[in-house]
């Protein structure tokens, strides 16, 4: 039955990595992986030689152990096995939930275009710089996969040659990438390791900041000696310009941006899950949106606020919840489910002893795992390294495998969230990406895991 399961998971596995060529969105082998697999666990419950106690954080396993229970306890733990990991596996999807709907409140009042007046230069080389800075940062707040939509919406504003705009969008994919690696809430992946207890918010930033920061610097300083970044831009003429949906556009910028910040603060303080930061920065940001909206929209209109006036009155909360991307959301909740089967089956311990045998180099390991993340979602990758792995919190290893998992992607166009978008966003060929961008991002990659590495012998 293991042998059955395994087989399941790496078809699944196969057909979220070749979605674009099997024209099939990921969300439904995940899903449909996730419950075969649970559905496969609860029939072999009998049979099974090994469990992992969720609750309990062990191994029980051999005659003496899982195989010794009886049927009624072995069913039993696994009813708290599942309900263990659905509810981990929810604090990850609620906290998404509420960064992504802060972000579109902040869309909703035409907030990022206050960035786009911070930029008055012509000057390619200059613009470069500006964009992978504003993409670094950027994806440290709001995460990597929101900044480049931001970014590469701005980029279309301000550029009009879209050969042009192509180099540009593959050095945000690398800075964005880079940025949100050394941040809890910049990347999936990260997001992951430090609400499953693999890394602090703190260590995270003293670790990765300055790897990833060198994985961003290396192939833009690079890439500016390049001739598609030598010369002026065409600036694009905006005859409706100017003026943003909202004059509080800004306002929210800086109110969105300071509640997701807000967050890592928070379960310092409370000790609480980070979801439950996140969902009191939600109704602080929604407080003030719908505060502004009724101040805006209202006003013009001679409505009841009591009332049910839809003309009168949009509700900027429930404008940006319709905007939320519930595949996405579902294909996290299927992925992390699935291997939380084979974690439960003690599959992914046995696995990682037999590569720890065959590489007995775990800096080689990891480093591997950031390539394959180019190849494959880093989202099960990483899941998988935290039920092989059982390094106490903070263990520089969990900060290599945040580092490789969300700058690998950065290699192939289809290895990240970020290139994914960008993919979608300015049609950007895969062949193309992979000759003119994934040597730079190679080389970033390699340039910040030796500093990684470096860093490590030092601290």
């Amino acid at each position: 039955m293991e042998t059955l399961i395994i087989i399941i998971f790496v078809l699944g596995y196969l057909a979220i990595a070749l979605e674009h060529n099997l024209k099939l969105d990921k969300l439904i082998p995940a899903l449909a992986m996730m419950a075969i697999l649970w559905a496969l666990v609860a029939f072999g419950i009998e049979a099974y030689p090994n469990w992992f106690d969720s609750g309990a954080h062990e191994l029980i396993n051999g005659e003496g152990g899982f195989l010794g229970l009886e049927s009624e306890e072995k069913h039993h733990l696994l009813d708290e096995t599942l309900l263990h990991h659905l509810g981990k596996t929810a604090e990850i999807l609620f906290f998404l939930l509420g960064a992504m709907t802060i972000v579109e409140i902040i869309d909703y009042f035409d907030g990022f275009a206050t960035f786009k007046n911070y930029i008055k230069t012509r000057k390619k080389k200059k613009l470069l710089w500006i964009f992978a800075c504003l993409a670094f940062v950027l994806s440290a707040i709001i995460d990597n996969l929101t900044a480049t939509i931001v970014l590469i919406s701005i980029l279309q504003k301000i550029i009009k040659e879209r050969d042009t705009r192509l180099w540009f969008a593959g050095l945000i994919i690398i800075a964005a990438n880079a940025g949100g690696a050394f941040s809890p809430i910049g990347d999936v992946t990260t997001t992951m390791l430090w609400i499953g207890g693999k890394v602090s918010a703190l260590m995270l930033v003293k670790y990765l900041f300055i790897p990833s920061l060198i994985c961003m610097v290396v192939p833009v300083t690079i890439a500016s000696f390049m001739k598609p970044f030598k010369g002026e831009i065409d600036i694009v003429d905006e005859k409706d310009s100017q003026k943003s949906k909202s004059k509080y556009g800004s306002t929210m910028l800086y109110i969105g941006l300071g509640a997701i910040i807000f967050v890592p603060f928070f379960k310092t303080i409370t000790h609480l899950p980070p979801y439950v930061g996140m969902m009191l920065s939600l109704a602080v940001v929604g407080l003030f949106a719908e505060l502004y909206s009724r101040s805006e929209f209202s006003i013009s209109n001679v409505v009841d606020l009591d009332g049910d006036d839809s003309e009168g009155h949009h509700s900027p909360v429930h404008a940006s919840l319709s905007k939320i991307e519930m595949p996405s959301v579902l294909f996290f909740f299927g992925i992390l489910m699935a291997v939380a089967a084979l974690e439960s089956l003690g599959i992914l311990f046995i696995g990682a002893e037999s590569l720890k045998e065959i590489i007995p180099n775990t800096d080689v390991v990891v480093m591997l795992l950031g390539v394959g993340s180019a190849i494959v979602d880093n989202v099960p990758l990483v899941a998988a390294s935290m039920g092989m792995f059982q390094e106490s919190i903070d263990n520089p290893l969990w900060h290599f495998v945040a580092f490789s998992a969300g700058t690998g992607g950065s290699m192939l166009i289809i290895g990240s969230a970020a290139g994914v978008v960008a993919m979608g966003m300015e049609k950007i060929n895969f062949m193309w990406y992979l000759k003119k961008i994934a040597w730079l991002a190679a080389v970033g990659f390699i340039a910040g895991s030796l500093a990684f590495i470096g860093m490590r012998a030092i601290l």
